[in-house]
């Protein structure tokens, strides 16, 4: 992210732009990411659809390198080789507003999460624009601009594309180069680019981590008032669903609800006739998945104690809560001296990690997210104030 990139915050807002450049064509796809693999950061975006569906569906992807807003079909091209190329090449920023469902369209169609990035999203929080702010808002308060957002939930899989759509596409990524621009700027006076890049580390990393089948059940509400042995079932069968959900490509709750799932957890039926006693499992599912479901309850049923789960930890305590409303109440004052969100330092399962650690490692211990620049500036003060110092 060299100085170079200020150059951007200084683009006379004329001469920006804004039309949308089509490109279906590998050899074209080629030259342009030849030409954009030598830029210090490119503007990147997606717009896909997912409502019906488990994995992301990609209608478009958006490039802007500050001469033209590219808009790629990936329904015309199937060679991506080059775009994969460039998303990960080390020495160009990839510029993203908000990104971490954007990462995983890029993850499922390209097989790559693009790095580096910066997430403009993450980056106006820390330049004083305050938490979550989405990007039509900031580039309203940044420049001045306002862009339609009326074509957010359209039909981006079919063609030809409106040129509404066209348009909306591409004033995604036609002025965030010079948001980044001016961003930068701001960053590095209050010397909080480095933090920023640490945020934008983690989520590539959540990005590309994968998470097994078998920790799924954690998730599901009111998990911890199970039984070993009831966790033991709910483990196995959140794993069914996650597995029948990416078969099938449908939302997880299309193949059952987490409710049901408790429910059948709970009640440990081993016999196909009692699943009709469980509610929300429809006749259908009974009918075509009713065997499936009565073994795998039944061979965990039958498996050694030793080989369930722990119990989950149950909601906060009375004193727990006590402990987090004093370290709110330290993270809201050290927010306010900063002039940060709070939002951005601590997060709920962060304090909820600190107030549950002391009773699994005798003492008082920030978990991981607090580990990095916050621990200065944060992390230490938390541990301080429950007067109780960190186990090594």
């Amino acid at each position: 992210m060299s100085s170079e990139n200020d150059e951007w915050s200084r683009m006379d807002e004329e001469l920006i732009p804004t039309q949308p450049i089509w490109v279906d064509s590998e050899t074209e796809l080629a030259r342009l990411c030849d030409k954009w693999s030598a830029q210090a950061a490119l503007a990147i975006d997606t717009e896909f659809m997912r409502s019906q569906t488990f994995y992301p569906k990609t209608g478009l992807l958006q490039i802007g390198d500050g001469e033209g807003c590219y808009l790629i079909d990936p329904i015309a091209i199937a060679d991506f080789t080059p775009l994969k190329a460039l998303l990960i090449k080390p020495d160009v920023t990839k510029v993203i507003h908000s990104c971490s469902e954007d990462l995983d369209v890029f993850s499922t169609l390209l097989g790559v999460v693009p790095q580096p990035l910066l997430d403009t999203q993450i980056a106006a929080a820390y330049a004083g624009y305050g938490f979550s702010v989405g990007y039509a808002n900031l580039l309203k308060a940044v420049m001045g601009v306002e862009i339609p957002k009326s074509e957010t939930r359209s039909d981006w899989l079919q063609r030809p594309l409106s040129q509404s759509q066209l348009k909306y596409a591409a004033m995604d990524v036609a002025y965030l180069l010079v948001v980044y621009g001016k961003l930068l700027k701001i960053l590095r006076q209050n010397q909080r680019l480095s933090w920023v890049q640490e945020d934008c580390e983690e989520l590539i990393a959540n990005a590309r981590a994968e998470e097994t089948h078998d920790t799924y059940y954690r998730k599901v509400k009111l998990a911890w008032q199970l039984s070993r042995q009831e966790l033991a079932v709910l483990q196995a069968l959140c794993a069914w669903r996650e597995r029948q959900a990416r078969i099938e490509d449908i939302p997880r709750n299309r193949v059952m609800k987490e409710r049901t799932l408790w429910e059948l957890a709970k009640r440990k039926t081993v016999k196909e006739a009692l699943l009709y006693k469980v509610d929300g499992l429809m006749a259908r599912t009974i009918k075509v998945e009713g065997e499936t479901l009565v073994n795998i309850i039944a061979e965990v049923v039958k498996r050694d104690r030793s080989t369930y789960p722990s119990r989950l930890p149950p909601p906060l305590t009375t004193e727990q809560g006590e402990l987090v409303k004093r370290l709110k109440a330290v993270v809201n004052d050290k927010a306010q001296a900063l002039g940060l969100p709070v939002e951005v330092l601590v997060r709920k399962k962060d304090y909820e990690y600190i107030v549950r650690s002391r009773r699994e490692f005798g003492g008082y211990q920030l978990p991981e997210r607090l580990q990095g620049w916050r621990r200065a500036v944060i992390g230490d003060d938390l541990i301080r104030v429950l007067g109780c110092p960190e186990t090594e």
